[in-house]
């Protein structure tokens, strides 16, 4: 049997690019740092009854794909 190569491509890593989750994990935390947070939900709220109506029914459609929620609650990771 032969032995196979590395990816030369950096961005292949294996399960996952971990440089970027690092990089979207950083800016995740800025983002929440930022003061924004609370002015961007406010903006994203539904613009009328029937656009709530629309994002409770595409909610529901895509619960309705789960397999269900953990029974364990995940350990968030330390910084």
């Amino acid at each position: 049997m032969s032995k196979k190569s590395a990816p030369k491509d950096k961005d292949l890593q294996g399960e996952g690019n971990y440089d970027a989750t690092r990089r979207y994990d950083q800016s995740a935390h800025e983002f929440a740092k930022s003061g924004q947070v609370e002015e961007r939900a406010r903006a994203a709220r539904p613009a009328s009854p029937e656009e709530a109506d629309a994002m409770r029914r595409a909610e529901q459609e895509g619960k309705s794909h789960s397999k269900g929620e953990d029974a364990a609650p995940r350990e968030q990771p330390k910084r």
